[in-house]
């Protein structure tokens, strides 16, 4: 009886380990999660409940802006000087930077203009109103102390001339570090998408 139950429990034994093998080879249970997960939020928000109606051709699409090799990734480039970029520790965005960027602008857009926003899709290809651009910064000047953000935005309507226009932030850090840089980095951000929102509305 008790070889028996010897064998029993060895068995229970190789079967826990084998569930364990095979949890470990599709799941990483020993990677240390991100210090801080980073985002952006905009300061307008478009109020609950709000509605918007119009026709496809009348709504506006803002496309994913391009961005150069240093911005295609979740991590926050540092400048450390003219000729070398490192990448803040312990931190990441939440999505890409030109996503992030997309949203805010849109949000903010939105809820300042008043503007009916749609992706491509929604407008079945009926759209005549585009935003689009490059964001060619999106960091921190380690020399200068500060976040940075620059992009240069592209409006295009149909049967319209092309307008193109820089846009850029600036916002101060104390410190190099998660927190102050996403705070930072959420500020310029903001200037930008007001800026884009009022240059939108005079159009």
């Amino acid at each position: 009886m008790k070889s028996h139950r010897r064998f029993k429990e060895l068995g229970s034994v190789f079967a826990a380990s084998c569930v364990a093998l095979l949890l470990s080879a599709c799941v990483s249970l020993g990677t240390k999660a991100p210090i801080s997960l980073l985002t952006l939020s905009s300061d307008a928000t478009v109020s609950p409940g709000a509605s918007k109606v119009g026709m496809p051709k009348d709504a506006l699409v803002i496309l994913v802006p391009e961005v150069t090799r240093k911005l295609d990734t979740n991590r926050v480039p540092v400048q450390v000087d003219a000729g070398n970029i490192a990448y803040l520790k312990d931190s990441v965005w939440a999505d890409k930077p030109a996503i992030l960027f997309q949203q805010l602008i849109a949000e903010t857009v939105s809820a300042k203009n008043g503007t009916l926003i749609l992706s491509e899709v929604e407008t079945s290809g009926k759209a005549e109103h585009f935003l689009s651009g490059q964001l060619i910064e999106f960091g921190i000047d380690s020399a200068a102390m500060e976040a940075v953000v620059i992009f240069d935005a592209v409006k295009m309507s149909k049967g319209k001339p092309i307008e193109k226009r820089r846009f850029q932030a600036r916002d101060a850090v104390t410190r190099i570090e998660p927190s102050e840089a996403g705070a930072a980095l959420n500020s310029s951000a903001n200037k930008i998408a007001t800026e884009i929102a009022s240059w939108l509305a005079a159009s």
